[in-house]
């Protein structure tokens, strides 16, 4: 299991003050608790010995002082112990947060379990602050009950500083499984979150290939799993409570019965009786709260393990790049014998200001070039430079501000259609332009809202090429130095594609633009084709040209 001290940490430490101050409240609520049966037994003793309504009236003064105090603390103590957590549970999703979106990009986890990590993980992780005071105050309730009991009877007291060691020891030993069980049935939640996630998203697909019976076998299985390691942890919970409870409950009888031989033979008063009584009754929520706070601290470091292996996992900076940290301004790319995945040592020139297109039959080889120059990959071999300077001496999230590469399969956010495009637009004039070479004002035309139409997740509400449309317009709209499309317009008709193909130049005249096709229609518009094949340069030249000269080029564009 991964190390978690260093999560816990920062869940403590950035909430200190509060945590402390919740601690110290929460002590003095305890405090008052325990001197509540002792003053009831001082009450009584006083009316006993002398005037009973001066007695009763006293003892009641200062019950009513004692109240006021430990249920002010009580309420100002849980809300600094609970605003803690809270605000170090979003400090845990921010930081999440910065790690997915940051230089390093997203850990290979399902959507779905990232989710969950940042949903339930954080907060249960978080939760430490509160279990630092209840534990804290707990401890004091024991030490206050225990110097209570000495002064009524030492031999009391002793009961109860034997005991505590012995129920804490035992609150480790059964939280030790509890931890283990915790932490796995979060995986197995995430993991079934992460499975839910996928087969909703693909749902469409499931049902195109008629899939739909073994996907809900595998979430099923997938589910049952999840509940029989969350049935596992309850248990684990259960014989940890059951046993505490067990073990207070046996305290309270003794304390009752040696009590009650004390004041029978007359070494303590009844008033003493009655708070001893009183005592080991209140005395049962310390040992309680002990042992739910072992629970609790199990938990909460088996989630501080899975935040710690999102946060820190295949990077060592959670820092979110920023464009102050970008290289060079120019869009001249240049590959040199580049090799990563299927690429075998591709060298080919992105000249500044003209459209290059490369075509790459194998999608393999199409998808190792993508992520190279998406920085999502360090190439094995070659360089990749822009502007004369090595992509491998950039921050990737500063490359990413030059070099951006839009997916075949680009995602649409939740909002509308507007919101989409605009979501990184240099410019009003930027987004404009962007609208009319990407057909996108059509896609509006046929909305009930036009632009301001909102959209479902990843855009499932939009049809194929409306959503093409509309990542084509946000991808151009950035008027990045380099622009990488990927096949941009197979899900729209030969007329839209004609039109986004005449008005592409345009809209990206003096900055380099990289499409990775096989429509014809955008190989037209290109200053030079690259043509790959078993992944490496097999032509360059024009489209016209290598149609004439290359029977695979030809057959590939054409097919």
């Amino acid at each position: 299991m991964p190390v978690a001290q260093g999560v816990l940490a920062e869940v403590f430490g950035g909430q200190r003050r509060r945590v402390i101050a919740g601690a110290v409240l929460a002590a003095a609520h305890q405090a008052g608790e325990a001197a509540v049966p002792v003053l009831i037994g001082w009450t009584i003793d006083r009316a006993v010995r002398g005037p009973a309504l001066t007695g009763l009236a006293q003892g009641l003064a200062l019950l009513a002082v004692v109240f006021l105090v430990l249920s002010l603390s009580f309420r100002f103590g849980l809300q600094s112990s609970e605003k803690a957590a809270f605000l170090a549970a979003h400090d845990l999703r921010l930081r999440m947060t910065r790690r997915v979106l940051g230089r390093y990009g997203s850990p290979a986890r399902r959507t779905g379990e990232l989710v969950s990590v940042a949903a339930d993980d954080t907060q249960r992780a978080a939760d430490l602050n509160i279990v630092i005071p209840r534990a804290f105050s707990s401890l004091v309730a024991l030490a206050a009950g225990a110097v209570a009991l000495l002064r009524i009877s030492v031999l009391l007291g002793v009961v109860i500083l034997v005991a505590t060691p012995v129920l804490l020891g035992l609150v480790h030993l059964l939280g030790k499984p509890l931890e283990r069980r915790s932490h796995h049935q979060q995986e197995q939640a995430a993991r079934a979150s992460g499975v839910a996630v996928d087969l909703i998203t693909g749902v469409r697909v499931l049902k195109g290939i008629g899939a739909e019976e073994h996907a809900a076998e595998r979430f099923a299985d997938t589910s049952r799993a999840s509940r029989d390691a969350a049935v596992r942890a309850a248990r684990a919970q259960a014989w940890l409570e059951g046993a505490m409870l067990t073990a207070t409950g046996l305290l309270l009888a003794v304390i009752a019965v040696v009590g009650g031989r004390l004041a029978a033979t007359g070494q303590i008063s009844i008033g003493d009786l009655v708070a001893a009584v009183g005592l080991a009754q209140f005395l049962v929520w310390p040992l309680s709260s002990l042992a739910w706070a072992g629970g609790q601290v199990a938990a909460a470091r088996a989630s501080a393990a899975r935040v710690q292996a999102v946060v820190f996992s295949s990077g060592t900076s959670d820092e979110v790049a920023t464009p102050a940290a970008a290289g060079p301004g120019t869009g001249h790319l240049v590959l040199t014998g580049v090799e990563h995945g299927t690429l075998r040592g591709v060298s080919l020139t992105v000249p500044a200001g003209q459209i290059t297109a490369i075509v790459a039959p194998d999608p393999a080889d199409a998808s190792a070039l993508l992520d190279c120059l998406a920085s999502e990959a360090v190439p094995d071999g070659g360089t990749i430079t822009l502007g004369g300077t090595s992509l491998a001496t950039l921050d990737p999230g500063a490359v990413r501000v030059h070099v951006r590469v839009s997916a075949h399969e680009a995602d649409l956010f939740t909002g509308t259609i507007a919101s989409n495009i605009r979501a990184a637009a240099a410019s009003e004039d930027a987004v404009r332009t962007a609208i009319s070479a990407a057909q996108a004002d059509s896609v509006a035309a046929a909305l009930p809202e036009g632009f301001d139409t909102e959209i479902t997740e990843r855009g499932m509400s939009l049809s194929g090429g409306q959503r093409q449309r509309i990542a084509l317009a946000r991808a151009l709209a950035t008027e990045a130095p380099v622009l990488v499309l990927h096949e941009p317009v197979t899900a729209v008709d030969s007329l839209t594609e004609a039109a986004i193909a005449s008005a592409l130049p345009a809209a990206r005249a003096g900055r380099a633009t990289v499409l990775v096709t096989t429509s014809p229609a955008l190989l037209e518009t290109a200053a030079q084709v690259v043509y790959l094949r078993d992944g490496q340069v097999a032509g360059l030249g024009s489209h016209e040209h290598l149609l004439g000269a290359d029977d695979g080029y030809r057959a590939a564009v054409l097919a």
